[in-house]
Order: C-alpha cells, then structure tokens, then sequence
C-alpha cells in the first residue's frame, strides 16, 4: 500500500499499480467527474498515470491553471485531428499545438490557404470528435521509433523536433481514434471533455518563431468545461473590442502611432490631460508615504550595465550607442541609476528605509510583431522607485508598499490577485540568497493574509518578486505592480548603511511599481473605463453648449469662471440644433454637458446632463461648481 499526500496535508492509503484515476474515485465519485488532472510531487500528469510510489498528489479541476491547460491542450489535438480529416488532400503537415493563456492555437503547413469561413467546418468537425469520446492513449517510445513513425507519415516539423532532442531522450505519443501526435502531453482522458470550444481566429505565424522559416498558418481557439462559460468568454470579448484602446484613443483625440516611430506613441492634448493627472496623484500619495523624487539620465556608460548585470542578461531588449568612442546604453530599467544616487553618500541607519522615486523614460527593443497599442512599446514611463531598508526592516516595508498599492487601485475601481514570482533559470547569485528573498516575501504575504499564488521561474534575474495582477471593469486581469526584494544588486554596487554599531552593513534594496508603465496603465484605464474616465481625470470635464448665438456669451462667461477655477470646460457653440450638440458631447464621453438658454442665462442656472443620464436638472452656478469640484477632489467614480 502506498502513502499518498493530499493538498490539505492529510495522507491515504492505496494500492500499488492503480492509477491516478482509481485513486480520485477512491476519494469521491463527484469528484472524479471534475477533475482533469493531477500533480504528482509537483508534476502535471495525465489521470491514466499510474502510481506506484509513496506522493503528494493534487487534483486539478477546469479552475485550476494546469487543469485547464491539460483541457486546452487535448482541445489542440482535436483541431488538429479535425483538419487532418477534412483536407486528406492538401497535404497537411503538423507543426506545434500548445495550449496559451485562455485558450490554444495549432500551426499547419498544408497547400489550402485556410479562410475564416473554413472554421465553420474544422469547428463542426471537432465537436464530432468531442461527442466520439474517443479515450487519449499515452505511450513512451524511443527516439529510433519515434523518427521511424513520424517519418513515414511524411511529417517533417515533428521529425526536426524529435532530432533536436538528446539520444536518450523519454519520448511520449499521444493516440485519440486514427491520429496520433508527437506531445509530452498531459491531456484529459477523453475528447468527450471538451465540452465547450470555438475556433476565433486564423494568423501567420513563422515555424519556430524564425522569419527566416517558412510561414505556417495559425489556428487560434479557446475551450471550456461549460457552454455558459464559454458564451460569457465570447461576451467578454465582444465587449473588450468595443474597449480597445486603440480605436477609443483615436476616437477621444488621446494618442497616435506613427510609422516614422514604430513603438513610439505620440501623446495628444486630451491624452496629456489624463497623463498628467495620474503623475499629479501620483506624486501627492507618494508624497504622503514618505518618497522622495530624483530622476537620472537616459544614456549611461556600458561599464554600468556589465556591472548590474543587464549587459549580460537584457542586451537583447536594449539600444546602444556610442560616445567619445565609449559604448552607452539606453536604460531599459532605472535601477542602476537609483543605486548610484543612492551611494552618493553615505547613509546611516536613521535614514532608513529611505524611499527614492523616479518617473523614468526607458526604452526597449520589442519585435515589431509583437507591438501593440500601449500595451506593448518600445518607450515608456516607470513609475518606478527603489526602497533601501536594512534587513529587519524588509517586511514592514512590504507592508507599507501593499498600504500604497490598496490606496492607488482602489481609486481606480480596480482590484487584485497577488503572485509570488521565484527564481528564474537566468538569475544570478546563490541558494542561499535566493531563499532568504523569496521567503521574505512569502512571509509578509502570509502575515498579511492575502491570497496568493506562486509562478514557478517568473522572478528577475536579480531576485523574486510579487506581482500584482488587477482585475478590470469587464473581468480581465491585468499585471502592473510588483515588488522585488533584491539582495544582488547591493552587493554588485556596495550599497552599505553605518549602523548603530559605528559599523558598515550590507542594504537591502526593494525595487517597486505602482502603475507598471503609464502608457500602459493609460491603455488600461482607457478599456477599463470604455473611454468614460470619472470627472477627475476627463480632458474635457464639461462641455458648454448655448442654445442659439444670443447665449454664446453666457456660455463663454461660465467658462472663464470655471476655467479661473481649475475645471476643464470647453464651448459648442457651432449652429447646430441643441439635440445633436448633447448626443455629440455623450459620444465624446463628456462627464458634464450643460445647456443654457434664456431662463438660464436670467436666473443664472445651468441645464445639467449628466454622462449617461437622459433627464437633466437645474442647478445654480455656483453650487455645479461646488459639486463638481467636491467629485474632483474626492476622484469620485460616481456622477
């Protein structure tokens, strides 16, 4: 009999040799119907694996992450399966079918060139697949069989992968019906538990990612337990395209792109607004909680980033130029900059924890496929700032960090999971300093009581992190703070403090962001919002609009009035009729549109339409003003 963990700590006895399968059943039957996977001392198997040693096992179900991966990637041999089916003729070829984030996609090479109306079919040849219940087979093969297979059946892209792998290599296939695929797998037991799929999208993409490979053609798809939740994924994202920043941008006068500055974004008037209020917030809450702002250059020496380690680890993503026949970097990062403040002088432990911020420009080499919007750019803004604490102050520090992020997001409507990011295969540095970090975090988190989960490998190369994923108005998740504990860089650069012993010590340097970008935190508000900011951060906060030409000058004398006192207000007096004028200023997404006709101009009122509201209300001059103000100051999400 085997002793096998579970989750909860508690330990089961079973038989040797039944599988993961028998095992679930063991527990509940109910439970069995659930779940798709399972990890066995960490590893994500199939359910037909069989147990035959003492364990810890976890079950896996469609809401956890690998549980869905294993149900996404079984959906990709499906598609795969389909295609092989309906085009015998086209000489189909199989590249890559993994599963992603929210859904799969599978890479093909084959003479059809496939449109969207071919979906139709592929998806309905799936779903017959799906009711064929046809059971996954796992088998272990050797590199020698795997070749003689795979080459037979004229698959050439398996047959590169399969050469690329070492002699003695554990190779595994997977068999559902009459195909069969090259995968290390894991994957549900059936097709028959894909029970809600939808192909979305067709693309090209380069075999292995290389331009210099041959264009294959993409299938993208996603799939659920549940058609409910799949027709609310699908709703979700119609609602998301009606929210793409990118069209809203253009559509609010926010930003532009240019093909003389692929990655550049250029910031327009109404954009300005918006970005100069989060700087504004910013600096006040930061202020509040104690942090100083410095800013460093743009350009630095190469011998700088060789001694941070970014030369080494990041000169991929980085811009170089040369200076007096010298070797500089365009920083991607500040926190070299932020040290070398930092040891002007020498700091004492009263200084500590002293709290340098900077809202720095960087830049970045991304591919220019894989730039998109504000999203992802080449330039952009980091709200950064490095915390320099001595180690007994490294918790509370992090607690007063979390304070700073729960009041910022907060503001915004926004909310978050937290995720404990631990050591990278590129990372520098020791064991034993890496436990030390990525336990310091887990501990403040832990003593915090906030729920978290852990990225296996996702850290810096300098030190773990915790990254905060805020969840939008619409349901998506979005990463955009962290806080990294870094142990590295303070010995690299000799960061020291005097304690109270008279003695040097070794600082401890937190590095942190609260927005991520603010290019892309503007992206993000903009979807979040649908272009409808609350009034405070609106370019235009109210919109005049005088009913014939005689009430133009009202209308111009409530606006310099408003405009003395810090509101943005703007005029519409084209001679257009009234109508038109308010539908025009819901469209442009105008908190506060105010008509003004006779009776207003006599009884010194304005008409109030409110963003979203059809009935309107009078109110005296001064007490709009007042209650646009108090909405202002309070950075109220609420008309």
């Amino acid at each position: 009999m085997l002793k096998i963990t579970m989750k909860d700590g508690a330990v089961r006895e079973f038989e040797s040799g039944k599988t993961l399968l028998d095992f679930v059943k063991s527990v509940s039957n109910s439970l069995a119907k659930k779940v798709l996977a399972a990890k066995v001392d960490g590893e994500t198997k199939d359910l037909s694996a069989i147990l035959d040693k003492d364990c810890a096992v976890e079950f896996l179900t469609f809401d956890d992450a690998d549980g869905r991966w294993a149900l996404r990637h079984t959906a990709s041999h499906i598609l795969a399966q389909a295609v092989k089916r309906l085009y015998p003729d086209q000489h189909v070829k199989l590249a890559i079918g993994p599963a992603i984030d929210n859904g799969f996609y599978y890479d093909f090479d084959m003479d059809k060139k496939l449109s969207e109306a071919d979906l139709v079919h592929i998806e309905k040849e799936m779903k017959k697949i799906v009711k064929e219940n046809l059971s996954l087979e796992r088998k272990e093969v050797s590199r020698a069989e795997a070749l003689q297979f795979f080459e037979e059946k004229g698959e050439d892209y398996k047959v590169e992968l399969i050469r690329d792998l070492p002699e003695d290599a554990s190779i595994t296939m997977y068999t559902q019906g009459e195909f069969t695929d090259l995968c290390a797998g894991p994957h549900v037991l059936t097709t028959g538990k894909v029970k809600a799929l939808k192909l979305q999208s067709i693309a090209g993409a380069y075999w292995r990612g290389d331009e210099h490979n041959k264009m294959l053609q993409r299938i993208y798809g996603t799939a659920f337990e549940k058609q409910a939740d799949l027709d609310a994924y699908l709703n979700m994202l119609e609602e998301a395209k009606k929210r793409d920043h990118r069209k809203l941008g253009k559509e609010l006068d926010l930003f532009s792109l240019h093909e003389e500055g692929p990655g550049f974004p250029f910031f327009h008037p109404n954009g300005m607004v918006i970005r100069n209020e989060l700087i504004q917030y910013w600096r006040e809450v930061h202020r509040r909680y104690g942090y100083q702002e410095i800013k460093t250059p743009i350009i630095l020496n190469r011998k700088l980033w060789e001694q941070s380690g970014h030369w080494d680890h990041y000169a991929e993503n980085m811009y170089f130029t040369k200076i007096d026949g010298e070797d500089y970097a365009i920083k991607p990062m500040n926190c070299p900059g932020g040290m070398l403040v930092y040891n002007s002088r020498q700091h004492s432990y009263r200084d500590l924890p002293l709290r340098l911020g900077e809202l720095g420009l960087v830049h970045r080499h991304e591919k220019s496929g894989e730039l998109h919007g504000l999203f992802r750019v080449r330039n952009f803004t980091q709200d950064d700032a490095h915390l320099f604490v001595t180690p007994d102050q490294i918790e509370e520090e992090i607690q007063h960090t979390i304070d700073l992020f729960d009041e910022v997001y907060s503001t915004f409507g926004l909310t978050y999971m937290a995720e404990l990011s631990t050591r990278p295969d590129d990372s520098m540095g020791s064991d034993e300093i890496w436990d030390r970090a990525t336990n310091a975090l887990r501990n403040a988190l832990e003593h915090r009581g906030l729920k978290y989960v852990v990225n296996e490998g996702d850290g810096a190369f300098y030190g773990p992190k915790i990254d905060f994923h805020l969840r939008d108005s619409i349901g998506r998740t979005w990463q955009c703070g962290t806080i990294q504990l870094d142990m590295l860089m303070p010995e690299k650069f000799d960061l020291t403090y005097v304690g109270e012993d008279g003695e040097k010590h070794r600082t401890v340097m937190l590095h942190r962001v609260v927005y991520g970008s603010i290019e892309r935190f503007i992206g993000i508000l903009i979807e979040n919002y649908a272009g409808a900011f609350p009034v405070w951060l609106a370019p235009v906060q109210i919109r005049i609009l005088p009913i014939t030409e005689k009430h133009a000058d009202y209308a111009y004398a409530l606006k310099k009035k408003m405009f003395v006192l810090g509101l943005r207000v703007e005029v519409d007096d084209r001679n257009e009729k009234v109508g038109y004028k308010i539908r025009e200023s819901q469209v442009k997404k105008t908190p506060y549109t105010l008509v003004v006709g006779d009776q207003e101009a006599a009884d010194k009122t304005v008409s109030v339409r409110k963003r979203g509201v059809q009935e309107s209300e009078t109110m005296k001059i001064d007490d709009f003003i007042t209650y646009v103000q108090e909405k202002i100051i309070s950075k109220s999400k609420k008309f």
